[in-house]
């Protein structure tokens, strides 16, 4: 029995979720056609350089469609394979989701929460698309709901924030994690490993940093060249710049930085998964997650190590 509770030797987002619902919820993706200040000209255009939405969103997601609509697909869609998931989390995904004036938000807050069995809201969005009148709407939210907040932060470095047309800085990510966790808004963060630039030294450094911010939760992606993007043809390009990491290299590298980071934060995910189509290059033999997670504990096990271990 680990600091967090359980067995598992990393502070798991699923044996969180059993303890704090008392069995599976699952989360349902819905799209409402935001977009994103590096998009629409506010702050730049094309967006983020590794973007491509439909490399994540759902089939059943269409935001012609009202949520209700995609809610009762979701839940449908998933209902095959998950069938002990009672309660629903209404994840709001693609795109950029408090990017909006606030009487938006709170129709399509409210319209996600009035349906059956939808327990609270991840609302996916940007550091720079949040104000102290959406946190404190959002923070009475979470005094009745599930409420977490989900922000991409990529990098803690703020060269390769630059080189990815991420349109804000890390510094930035720091004090609005701060403002939203000081709400008493469960806080979530995205971090990406393999950005060009970036050698395995330099995303280990985000260790300190990831373990400095007050986060409850964290996901952790390897980078995936997608087609149709920018960095596909700076890949093409200049693949030298790139990190890639063999299945095995992330392993190490997975296990290594876990080591040193807060036992505290929940970790939602280790590695992200793209639909083969939209792969530049297949990798990792397309390995599905529950295996990358399987050799992740198994390494932690052969270890004898477990999150945390070298936390200072």
């Amino acid at each position: 029995m680990y600091q967090w509770g359980h067995t598992r030797r990393f502070n798991s987002y699923t044996e969180y979720v059993r303890k704090t619902f008392g069995g599976r919820i699952q989360k349902v993706v819905v799209n409402a056609g935001f977009t994103c200040p590096n998009r629409d000209g506010s702050k730049g255009t094309g967006g983020c350089t590794y973007c491509n939405n439909d490399a994540f969103n759902p089939s059943y997601c269409h935001p012609q469609e009202p949520l209700h609509i995609q809610i009762a697909k979701g839940i449908g869609f998933h209902a095959v394979r998950y069938r002990r998931a009672r309660q629903y989390l209404v994840y709001f995904q693609p795109y950029s989701n408090t990017y909006a004036p606030l009487p938006r938000l709170k129709k399509l807050y409210a319209e996600a929460l009035r349906y059956p069995n939808v327990a609270g809201l991840v609302i996916g969005t940007r550091p720079d698309c949040m104000d102290d009148e959406k946190l404190e709407y959002i923070a009475g939210l979470a005094q009745k709901y599930y409420i977490q907040v989900e922000y991409g932060v990529e990098s803690v470095n703020e060269s390769t924030l630059i080189r990815i047309n991420r349109g804000h800085t890390f510094d930035l990510s720091r004090q609005v994690i701060l403002q939203t966790h000081e709400r008493g808004i469960r806080t979530g963060a995205h971090f990406i490993f393999g950005l060009p630039g970036e050698s395995p030294d330099d995303m280990m450094n985000y260790a300190p940093a990831v373990s400095g911010l007050p986060l409850a939760s964290v996901k952790f992606h390897q980078l995936q060249i997608v087609k149709g993007t920018v960095m596909e043809r700076e890949f093409m390009q200049d693949p030298a710049s790139f990190h890639s990491f063999t299945l095995e290299g992330y392993i190490q590298f997975i296990v290594n930085f876990i080591e040193k980071l807060n036992p505290a934060i929940v970790i939602e995910r280790f590695s992200g998964e793209v639909p083969p189509l939209l792969l530049h290059q297949s990798t990792w033999e397309l390995i599905r997650y529950d295996a990358v997670l399987r050799l992740i504990e198994k390494e932690l096990e052969r270890r004898d190590s477990w999150q945390g271990k070298y936390y200072a």
